[in-house]
């Protein structure tokens, strides 16, 4: 019965970080969502940062599995790059939290709002990193520090992919001419030969 409980206040909490951010959440509307007592809360978690992080560490196991269900073995470094990038930031815009947060991070700047966002670009780049190191180890990439190169992909992925079209005067890029670009600039590179 406990692990029901827990599950309830999880996904109560997950509901209330999701609606009403990090900083607006308090464990009364948690208790309230997951219709248990407020001290049955704390027999848990111990305070909302607690239970914050086990919302965070399911959302980025979730995106892991996004990411796995793209890779493919047989497909090229860059193939695997792009659809593996395309879906997680599909993924997170669409997942209320994470939408929440970058808002709640964009106009009130809250603490704790901002460290889990670091924590799944954190995730992200770890992933990546794990990736690129295998390009290499394969011989698909030159020599190069995995978890940088990683870093670097992701944020020329998501400069593409959404801050391009941020400002009104641009039209977004496509997902196909997003691919090519992340293969201009790191599979060919932009000198002559």
């Amino acid at each position: 019965m406990s692990v029901d409980r827990r599950k309830q206040i999880v996904e109560a909490a997950g509901q209330s970080f999701a609606l009403f951010g990090y900083k607006a959440t308090t464990m009364d509307q948690v208790a309230k969502l997951a219709n248990v007592g407020k001290g049955t809360i704390y027999t848990f978690f111990s305070n909302k940062e607690e239970l914050f992080d086990e919302i965070m560490g399911n959302l980025i196991r979730d995106m892991k599995v996004v990411a796995d269900a793209e890779y493919e073995p047989d497909r090229s470094f860059f193939d695997n790059l792009n659809r593996i990038l395309y879906r997680l930031l599909e993924y997170r815009e669409r997942h209320q939290l994470a939408v929440k947060m970058v808002h709640e991070v964009r106009d009130i700047g809250t603490p704790m709002a901002l460290e889990g966002l670091r924590k799944i670009e954190d995730a992200i780049v770890g992933y990546i990193r794990t990736k690129v190191q295998l390009g290499i180890d394969k011989g698909e990439l030159k020599p190069c520090d995995p978890e940088i190169t990683a870093f670097v992909m992701i944020k020329l992925y998501l400069a593409l992919a959404t801050e391009w079209a941020a400002r009104a005067d641009r039209t977004p890029l496509e997902k196909d001419q997003v691919a090519e670009l992340i293969q201009l600039y790191f599979m060919n590179g932009l000198a002559k030969d």
